[in-house]
């Protein structure tokens, strides 16, 4: 296993801004890498404070449904004691699938920033735009392209990584 050739970022704490929190996400996304696992990471702000965080782990506990995002939602909820996370931020370096879309709006997420569009499986805004689903009880602001580029670099080199392996 080759480890991340990227190196993390550390924001100041001076500036609570998305830039700040979607650094930490990409932290996270650069250990979903070290564990083997495709390089998203997810964090929930609640009150300008990070209340939860993960990366994917499907490949690590063989569990499809263990997306950084469904993570770090089912985190917030429990230490929020409230399945309604209407007050809380996520950011997530990817943009959700359809099933964290789903997540964000059962979940009632209040707004949801992501780095890499997703035209083929992204549900907010990318293939399809579950969010604004007409009858939907909620919709959450969304916001994409916070650090697109290294967003979309980390998630490239891991997949031409997969791709060099299989070939070899």
């Amino acid at each position: 296993m080759l480890a991340c050739p990227f190196e993390k970022i550390h924001p100041s704490f001076l500036k609570k801004d998305a830039l700040f929190f979607m650094s930490h996400a990409f932290n996270l996304a650069i250990d979903a890498w070290n564990a083997d696992e495709v390089p998203v990471g997810a964090v929930m702000v609640h009150q300008q404070e990070i209340i939860s965080s993960a990366h994917n782990q499907t490949r690590s506990q063989t569990d499809p449904t263990a997306h950084a995002e469904m993570i770090a939602i089912t985190m917030a909820a429990k230490k929020l004691g409230d399945w309604r996370l209407n007050e809380c931020e996520l950011y997530v370096t990817k943009e959700p699938c359809p099933m964290c879309s789903g997540a964000t709006i059962t979940s009632r997420v209040g707004k949801v920033f992501f780095g890499l569009s997703d035209p083929k499986m992204g549900c907010l805004g990318g293939a399809i735009s579950l969010h604004k689903l007409e009858k939907s009880n909620h919709k959450p602001e969304v916001t994409g392209g916070i650090m697109k580029e290294p967003c979309e670099a980390i998630i490239q080199a891991f997949f031409q990584k997969q791709r060099s392996q299989v070939s070899a």
